[in-house]
This record gives C-alpha cells, sequence and structure tokens, in this order.
C-alpha cells in the first residue's frame, strides 16, 4: 500500500456543482429526462479532467496522475504533508477555531493513525472570502473503499 495526496483551492461556487465532482456511472436511457441526460454528459466531459474534489474520497484515484501532489509508503510522511499543507493556508481559514495549532496537530496525528490501518482523509476549508480549500490523502494499490481501481501512477 501507498499514499497519494491530493489539493485543491478554487471559488465555493466550483466545489458546490455536484455534477463535476461524481463519476459518470452507467448512461441513461433515450427516454430519461433531460436533466439526467445533461448530467450525464457534463460527468462525462468533466469528472475526468477537472480538479475539483471528488465526492467519495475514493474516486481521486480515477482522475490524472497529473493530479497527485505527491506519494509516500508511510502513513507518518504522509501526515507530514498534510501537516505542511495546513499550516500554509490555516491563517486563511474562514473559521478563526480551526487556525489553532494544536487543533491542526491533532488533525495531523488524527490522519496518521486512520491512513495506518489503509482509512482516507478528506479535509476541506472555507478561507476568507469565497474560497474552499480541499485536502485528501488516498490509499491506494488497494483502496479499502474501492479496491477495483487502479493506481493513477500504474
Amino acid at each position: 500500500m501507498h499514499i497519494h495526496g491530493y489539493a485543491w483551492l478554487g471559488e465555493k461556487q466550483m466545489f458546490d456543482k455536484e455534477s463535476v465532482r461524481r463519476p459518470p456511472g452507467e448512461p441513461p436511457s433515450a427516454s430519461s429526462p433531460v436533466d439526467v441526460l445533461d448530467r450525464y454528459r457534463q460527468a462525462v466531459a468533466e469528472f475526468p479532467t477537472t480538479a475539483v474534489p471528488p465526492i467519495q474520497t475514493a474516486h481521486w484515484l480515477m482522475k490524472p496522475a497529473s493530479m497527485v501532489r505527491g506519494t509516500w509508503e508511510e502513513p507518518k510522511e504522509a501526515g507530514e504533508w498534510l501537516g505542511l499543507q495546513l499550516a500554509e493556508l490555516a491563517p486563511r481559514f474562514a473559521d478563526r477555531s480551526e487556525r489553532e495549532a494544536a487543533r491542526l496537530a491533532t488533525v495531523g496525528r488524527a490522519a496518521v493513525e486512520r491512513l495506518t490501518w489503509g482509512g482516507d482523509i478528506s479535509l476541506g476549508h472555507y478561507l476568507t472570502g469565497a474560497v474552499f480549500h480541499s485536502l485528501a490523502l488516498v490509499t491506494c494499490s488497494p483502496n479499502r473503499t474501492a479496491p477495483g481501481l487502479p493506481c493513477p501512477l500504474g
């Protein structure tokens, strides 16, 4: 098992577009409602290429390898990356209580513990303004929740 890291920073409005955050799934029938057909077409076109975080954390593995921000063999190393990412943007967190160093350290320790048993991590924070920041650590080869998904790095 190894761990991939993902990060996204963007407009909350884009994050709220659920259609780009879900994989296409099964194609609808020709008699499906127009909105279902439109959602499917949008998912086919946008899900594989957009860096907007997927709704299910394991679905990051369906994205191109270019979206991987780091890969680690050890949970501790992945947790350190997570801690650095959080510390870098913490001054911009909209919720001041989430900026506290003790809280960030607790989040980092909990992430390492979860990764140790093969769990995934997905964190999101609203930043000042209408911006959202997402971080994910996804176990790979295999992933516990989606063992059939291949590693994006081959």
